[in-house]
């Protein structure tokens, strides 16, 4: 069963489960809109990885898989698949631009520390991965 929420629900009361900032919104629904995929929505995910343990994914995606949690924020669908759900929970996609570029991030009430760029995390609840975890920055 997929379960699908909106910004607010009953209450008036903001839905935390993954939300997408102003910024972050306007530029994937650039991005959605010269997909070519019709109903097409960002799929956030966690993999192992990366020099903390898990590294953030982002696809664009015209799936609605079982028991993904499907989250309609500022016009942009997000996708999040059961498995990664528990270490995004109350996060927030956005999108930054600086010196090196631009890109989407992840801002991350579970991690409790990141790899100096940013891309990956671990929280105190979960341990690296077996094997993951000790490649550096640059291993992903």
């Amino acid at each position: 069963m997929t379960a699908t929420t909106t910004p607010e629900q009953s209450g008036g009361v903001p839905a935390r489960e993954i939300s997408i900032s102003e910024f972050g919104a306007q530029r994937a629904q650039g991005i959605l809109a010269n997909s070519g995929k019709e109903n097409a929505g960002v799929r956030v995910f966690i993999k192992s990885g990366g020099c903390s343990g898990y590294q953030y994914g982002m696809a664009i995606d015209d799936r609605e898989l079982e028991g993904d949690l499907i989250v309609v924020d500022r016009g942009v669908k997000l996708l999040v698949d059961r498995m990664s759900l528990p270490l995004l929970r109350g996060s927030e996609v956005d999108f930054v631009e600086n010196m090196m570029g631009g890109g989407f991030t992840v801002n991350n009430p579970n991690a409790t520390s990141a790899c100096g760029c940013g891309s990956s995390f671990r929280t105190d609840s979960a341990q690296s991965p077996d094997g993951e975890g000790s490649g550096g920055c640059s291993s992903h």
